[in-house]
């Protein structure tokens, strides 16, 4: 592993850093003390630093050399509501508040970055460090885009990096082309005619047109879908009726997720469920109205910086701890906006298994401290190869 020395050296405060943004986790959009400490780390650098994107969000600009390339570094700094039930010195001072994504280890990796960047300028062009708030559920890079990101930070690439669990420490995996799916919801509101629990014929039955329903679009992505094409259609509620036994309810609502990796397949799902909404209605003389909403779109990198990263990586970590095999994943991950308006890639860094085997979102989650100075050092070396200096 080619670390270089000063880079080794930070791992100290990086971990302090680290460890206190662990302690004091911010939900979406509230990432104040986050940001505040952010801003003062890039500014005691001597990095420019620009604040207010999508209220939180902070960019750090570092320009070296006359080089007119410029790329994007993207790390985030939103925590999750989850009570921490790790006992750990800088576990989570704030009820049901945790970091169990590892975006305090993101943001960690990307200042010490930043710091070593600012020290040794080996390169020729811009580097501009996006710390963006609300990942985990309102799009925060949705809102730094829509309020002008690269409009006034123009960039030719830009990169993100997650922290995996599973993957060994020392690893990393690079996908080219789709690496996370889309994070659709839908709501179907029911509308039948209650009626006495005695006397079903005197009314029409939501709960089971409902049950039909849900069923029925079981069969969406095994009978819908070209068979190579990945989807996911998760039914992950149904509400109908209240404490009384001896009451059909006139309403019943069924919700949950689609996910996948082409809109071209968010659009054939839409339209199954929209069809069978309306047969299954009309077989049960109820009326049945979809309310389909896309989330997070695909991540997906493009061909030629997934080939650049994945040589960047070759060349620090060794051919055979760049994972080239690993499957996308069906969670999603809202660095697909930037994606979709720059070419990029994100890669997982391996995370190792943590206590017990805790996967992200579980309330015993710890990002790993040692690959602190690994992730750094990725971002390091894309930076002093993207932006080569003569």
């Amino acid at each position: 592993m080619k670390l270089p020395t000063q880079l080794q050296a930070s791992r100290k405060h990086l971990v302090a850093l680290r460890h206190d943004l662990h302690a004091h986790p911010e939900l979406a959009f509230e990432e104040r003390r986050t940001s505040d400490k952010i801003a003062a780390f890039l500014q005691a650098r001597g990095i420019e630093t620009h604040r207010g994107l999508a209220g939180t969000g902070v960019v750090g600009i570092l320009r070296q050399g006359d080089g007119r390339r410029a790329i994007a570094l993207r790390a985030d700094m939103d925590a999750l509501p989850v009570q921490e039930q790790n006992l750990f010195p800088h576990r989570s001072r704030i009820d049901g508040r945790m970091h169990a994504c590892g975006h305090d280890g993101h943001t960690a990796m990307l200042l010490g970055a930043a710091e070593y960047l600012a020290a040794h300028p080996n390169f020729d062009g811009t580097v501009v460090f996006i710390f963006q708030p609300a990942e985990e559920t309102d799009g925060g890079a949705r809102v730094m885009i829509e309020e002008g990101l690269f409009e006034q930070f123009p960039v030719d690439a830009v990169f993100g990096m997650h922290n995996w669990p599973g993957l060994s420490a020392g690893q990393f995996a690079v996908h080219s082309g789709p690496v996370m799916a889309c994070a659709d919801q839908f709501d179907i509101l029911i509308k039948g005619h209650g009626a006495h629990a005695a006397m079903p014929h005197q009314g029409r039955d939501p709960l089971v047109a409902g049950a039909t329903l849900v069923q029925a679009l079981q069969s969406v992505v095994s009978r819908t879908l070209d068979p190579l094409d990945s989807a996911v259609l998760s039914i992950t509620q149904f509400f109908a009726g209240g404490e009384a036994y001896n009451v059909i309810p006139a309403e019943a609502r069924i919700g949950g997720t689609v996910r996948a990796f082409r809109p071209e397949v968010e659009d054939a799902i839409e339209a199954a469920m929209e069809r069978l909404c309306a047969g299954i209605a009309a077989a049960h003389g109820v009326q049945a109205a979809l309310d389909y909403r896309r989330g997070y779109p695909p991540t997906v990198n493009a061909a030629a910086e997934a080939d650049a990263c994945r040589r960047v990586l070759v060349d620090l970590v060794g051919e055979d701890n760049v994972r080239s095999d690993m499957r996308p994943s069906m969670g999603a991950e809202d660095f697909a906006y930037m994606l979709r308006e720059k070419p990029g890639c994100y890669v997982w860094i391996g995370n190792g298994l943590a206590e017990g085997g805790c996967m992200l979102h579980n309330p015993r989650y710890d990002f790993n401290d040692d690959i602190l100075t690994l992730g750094s050092g990725y971002w390091v070396k894309l930076v002093e190869t993207l932006l080569q200096a003569a």
